[in-house]
């Protein structure tokens, strides 16, 4: 291993699989995380380049000087096209927060960060990361997980999981597999896969 290069873990999982519970375990062993959702959050509320661009193209869905989630559902409702128009926008600049980040890390000489990306596979992103790991749990678990949050009805959740890429096959592209039923177990295989590349 060289060590002089920041290995990039890419961590990915269906939604209600464990990830985010998972991306701040490593956190808590103290390797650096970039979270995409929290990262385009950011940008709608605080980023000033994001917001004037937003103004600029798409201005109805500028509220309060900050781009406004709600506005932005409701222009997909009106039309599903426009989820392009949103994403082209938003992706470069999440591109250039997330290419920031690592050019840090590696002035820093960080041995080890984690890019926790929900939908790795679905947009290509394996091919920006060293390493892939994949969350997962049984399907039971996974809807329980996500009904209980209350925030979306089984519908929903059912549209959320046809649109991502089947948990199997996530787990066939996986480098590290993490089951998140037992949180215990998943932080003991947390420590192990850091330790693989920054020792114990």
């Amino acid at each position: 291993m060289n060590l002089n290069k920041t290995i990039i873990l890419g961590l990915t999982g269906s939604i209600g699989m464990g990830k985010t519970t998972t991306a701040k375990m490593f956190s808590d062993y103290g390797v650096p995380v970039w979270d995409a959702d929290t990262t385009v959050h950011q940008l709608y509320k605080e980023d000033e380049k994001t917001i004037k661009i937003f103004q600029k193209k798409i201005p109805h869905v500028v509220l309060d000087n900050q781009v406004s989630r709600e506005a932005l559902k409701n222009f997909i409702i009106e039309d599903k096209e426009n989820l392009k128009k949103i994403e082209e926008i938003i992706h470069p600049l999440v591109a250039d927060h997330r290419a920031d980040f690592l050019l840090k890390a590696k002035e820093k000489k960080t041995p080890l960060v984690v890019l926790d990306i929900p939908l790795l596979f679905e947009k290509g992103n394996e091919t920006i990361v060293d390493y892939v790991v994949v969350v997962t749990v049984d399907v039971k678990t996974q809807k329980k997980r996500v009904l209980d949050r209350n925030t979306m009805s089984e519908e929903m959740f059912n549209s959320i999981v046809e649109k991502q890429m089947p948990d199997e096959e996530k787990q066939l592209r996986a480098d590290f597999i993490i089951p998140t039923r037992s949180m215990v177990f998943a932080r003991g295989k947390v420590k192990e896969i850091i330790s693989n590349f920054v020792g114990s």
